[in-house]
């Protein structure tokens, strides 16, 4: 099998030669495995190969104007959708805190004055290329935050406010969510064009979790979030690809409504979270969604030892790979304080690992 057929072989619950791999981590520990493999820092492709990842993603990057100013004297910067971020370094590494949120008490006039991209300055004349050139591998198109609310509004008008929108019906949240969302299915949709057919699934999320219950109600899921949700899955199914969803946190209550819409692919799930235990999802929705993740990046990976990374490694992989289902997969990037040998055993364990 390539990498395309052994990924597409677990989305449809068939058993491949091996798990299917995927890889994600922040700037810190991705430097230290292309130092520890000799790899320049640039070479994302070569760690890829080294590691045996599956995936590949493909997205149209913007080439239009800034629309956001920088503030240099404060060291905040400024991304394409007005988000505000600081640099803030902390003991293993550092992350892009948002810092501020202009949106935080604005109203509809306001909101429909915002400047966001148009999906006509997105780059789609280099998708089908760079298909071509991933073809041996599955291929994705979106993210973790395509399609997000919750955060994505968070970031820029906070979170107290965006969960207050949520549950009043506040006429400025549900704009600033309708705007960004006719843009994203907009560029989604060139880019599948684009791709040519080339394109394997489509990822996209919705933190609906936290550690130990739901983030909001049922109803008011299927009130707010559910239309939108509707809107991606329905542009995958005219495209007759998957949709993997990221969900963060306890997330397993929403999996019967997903399953109810089409979803056939979670991701994430954080087995310290309530109710997100890999026995107990294979045991309940097994039969109807594949899965992508499991491995936790706040647990043995970043505060065990090599030989606890092995052991939980192993663990997930005998539940999981049960009659195929399962892609091997950190829950959230691999945080730069996670000693780089366990990471090193992760891979191998999972490259190791014969279903």
């Amino acid at each position: 099998m390539n990498s395309k057929e052994r990924v597409l072989a677990a989305f449809h619950h068939q058993i491949s030669d091996r798990v299917p791999i995927n890889y994600l981590a922040n700037p810190g520990i991705d430097l230290q495995l292309k130092r520890h493999f000799n790899l320049a820092a640039e070479d994302h492709e070569g760690l890829a190969r080294v590691l045996q990842v599956d995936f590949r993603n493909v997205n149209a990057p913007y080439r239009g104007p800034a629309l956001h100013p920088d503030d240099p004297e404060r060291g905040i910067v400024s991304d394409i959708w007005g988000n505000r971020m600081r640099w803030m370094e902390h003991p293993g590494g550092g992350y892009w805190d948002f810092c501020e949120f202009p949106l935080q008490e604005a109203d509809e006039e306001t909101i429909a004055e915002w400047p966001m991209p148009d999906p006509d300055d997105f780059d789609y004349s280099t998708i089908a290329e760079e298909c071509r050139r991933c073809r041996e591998f599955a291929i994705g198109t979106g993210s973790p935050g395509m399609a997000d609310v919750i955060n994505s509004n968070g970031r820029i008008r906070g979170m107290e406010q965006t969960l207050i929108d949520l549950v009043t019906d506040d006429p400025a949240g549900a704009l600033l969510t309708k705007r960004r969302t006719q843009i994203q299915l907009e560029v989604l949709r060139r880019t599948l064009e684009a791709a040519k057919g080339e394109i394997d699934f489509l990822w996209i999320g919705e933190d609906l979790g936290t550690q130990i219950a739901p983030m909001i109600s049922m109803d008011t899921y299927r009130k707010q979030l559910k239309p939108v949700h509707e809107a991606y899955l329905s542009l995958a199914k005219s495209f007759d690809i998957p949709v993997m969803v990221h969900s963060c946190g306890s997330s397993s209550w929403i999996f019967p409504e997903w399953i109810d819409m089409g979803v056939r692919v979670v991701d994430t799930l954080q087995p310290e979270a309530a109710a997100m235990q890999p026995a107990y999802l294979k045991k309940t929705f097994g039969a109807e969604l594949a899965f992508h993740g499991c491995i936790s990046t706040a647990g043995a990976l970043t505060f065990g030892s090599a030989e606890d990374v092995r052991k939980v490694c192993r663990e997930t992989l005998e539940i999981m790979t049960v009659g195929g289902g399962y892609c091997f997969a950190p829950t959230h990037l691999i945080q730069d304080n996670t000693p780089l040998e366990n990471v090193l055993a992760m891979y191998q364990t999972a490259q190791n690992f014969r279903m």
